[in-house]
């Protein structure tokens, strides 16, 4: 997929969260031809409901319209981030200290390139978690993908 239609895309429903008070957890555009689908993840304190969803929906696909960024048939998907929401951003690491996350690190940490553990701390560019015998270090440009893990108690 063309990646400046996937970024002004996600430019778009910037302005629409801005406007509304979401923040936006993902953005992606996949798929070619009459079978593209647009998902796009929304937050908010407190969590988001289905009319916020349909909302934000309505907002976004305005200004899709107006803006003629996808050509063709295209379905747009708006959606809580869930219980498993990706950690994207450093400001992501910090509202979820205290909370078990899963990690996958671009270049090898201590022989591995995928640990789950409790985020203890954020400090600059570096996430510390605790895992079940040690604690480690990871920096945050190491990280290739990372999520919260569903915790049942």
């Amino acid at each position: 997929m063309d990646k400046t239609v996937e970024q002004k895309v996600s430019e778009l429903a910037m302005q629409v969260a801005e406007e509304h008070g979401f923040e936006i957890v993902e953005v992606d555009l996949l798929g070619r031809g009459r079978r593209m689908l647009l998902r796009v993840a929304i937050d908010k304190d407190g969590g988001v409901t289905l009319d916020d969803c349909e909302m934000f929906s309505r907002s976004l696909e305005t200004l899709l319209d107006v803006e003629d960024l996808i050509h063709g048939a295209y379905t747009l998907e708006v959606s809580s981030p869930g219980l498993d929401r990706p950690l994207n951003t450093l400001k992501d690491f910090e509202k979820s200290i205290g909370k078990l996350v899963r990690v996958i690190t671009k270049e090898k940490v201590d022989n591995q390139n995928f640990f789950v553990g409790r985020i203890i701390k954020v400090d600059g560019n570096l996430i510390r978690l605790s895992m079940e015998k040690k604690e480690i270090n990871i920096f945050f440009d190491n990280i290739s993908k990372a999520r919260l893990e569903v915790e049942i108690r």
